[in-house]
């Protein structure tokens, strides 16, 4: 087991290298650079730049040197100085932007993951013991519901209904008071009041989605010989469902909660903008735009780390649900 882990810990070295390797190259295929749009929008507001004030800037943010010296310079920082370069449009250490918004991504991502398991696993168990029932077919009719539905359009839904029906303020995980304030109970407890509704959004299309993957998966095992042989052996039925079916059940579960993971993280981009949330999503997409390449390159590094950690955690808990599994 220790050797496992010890194995993909070094395993994980080269991929979030060359994650950040082909991140950097993809953000810089764009024609220009910042430079050149920050050119464009000061000839745009009446300024003369002459070719040597250009020139200028380049040398400044350091994008006069070659794309591989960029990345070399870059990358090194962040592995020996936990420096994660600077941000041209903003003005301030890219570690200065990120670390809050990631923590908040971070911690929306494992409350929605928490709330689909909460939710789909009694669900999807409900679903299955009771087949072809009419509580099935009600299940069945939502989880189509929930992935049809485009998460910005509930979004807009839960914001209207917050909001007339409820008084709470539109958008955002905390209320305007303590948006800038420094963290203290008070706001932390604001900050859950207003979780609910991006958990619930992310949440509704993976809910749906493991409702039906758990439902086929213990539709499958409760017609195993083993099932019949415990039953005759008078084991109780929620004691022989929860001993080997539903664990049984739960491998193809566990081994898709990296994908649920990496969809929370990189998925909520466009709601978490129609929400106006402070995540990580809406300022990736602005550093995107702006060419801002160590800004959007530090939050896709990040967020590829968190992927790969995902990847690992969601191995060990297969392997720790299905004795069966043997590491290699």
């Amino acid at each position: 087991m220790a050797q496992y882990i010890i194995k993909r810990f070094l395993y994980m070295i080269p991929t979030v290298i060359a994650i950040s390797i082909v991140s950097f190259i993809i953000i810089n295929l764009p024609p220009g650079d910042f430079v050149d749009r920050l050119v464009v929008e000061r000839q745009q507001s009446g300024e003369v730049i002459t070719e040597e004030e250009e020139e200028g800037f380049r040398e400044i943010y350091g994008l006069d040197k070659p794309l591989p010296i960029q990345y070399v310079d870059w990358i090194s920082d962040v592995v020996l100085r936990g420096e994660f370069g600077y941000s041209f449009r903003w003005n301030r250490p890219v570690e200065e932007l990120i670390w809050q918004r990631l923590l908040l991504t971070f911690f929306l991502s494992l409350s929605t993951l928490a709330f689909i398991w909460a939710v789909a696993i009694p669900i999807g168990v409900y679903s299955a013991v009771r087949k072809y029932s009419l509580g099935d077919y009600f299940v069945t009719f939502l989880g189509f519901i929930g992935l049809a539905t485009p998460s910005f359009l509930i979004a807009l839904v839960l914001l209207y209904i917050s909001f007339k029906y409820f008084g709470q303020s539109v958008g955002g995980l905390f209320s305007p008071e303590y948006v800038d304030a420094p963290w203290s109970i008070d706001k932390f407890l604001d900050l859950l009041s207003h979780l609910w509704i991006p958990i619930v959004i992310l949440g509704t299309a993976g809910t749906a989605g493991l409702i039906r993957t758990l439902r086929a998966n213990l539709l499958d095992e409760l017609r195993r010989p083993y099932v019949t042989t415990a039953r005759t052996k008078g084991l109780p039925e929620y004691w022989l469902l929860i001993k080997y079916p539903l664990r049984h059940a739960l491998n193809p579960f566990v081994s898709s909660l990296n994908d649920v993971f990496v969809g929370l993280v990189s998925g909520e981009t466009i709601v978490a903008i129609v929400l106006s949330l402070q995540t990580t999503g809406p300022l990736l997409l602005d550093a995107l735009r702006t060419q801002d390449m160590y800004l959007a390159g530090s939050f896709i590094l990040l967020l590829s780390l968190l992927a790969v950690i995902g990847t690992l955690f969601s191995d060990l808990l297969l392997a720790w649900l299905d004795p069966r599994i043997r590491f290699p």
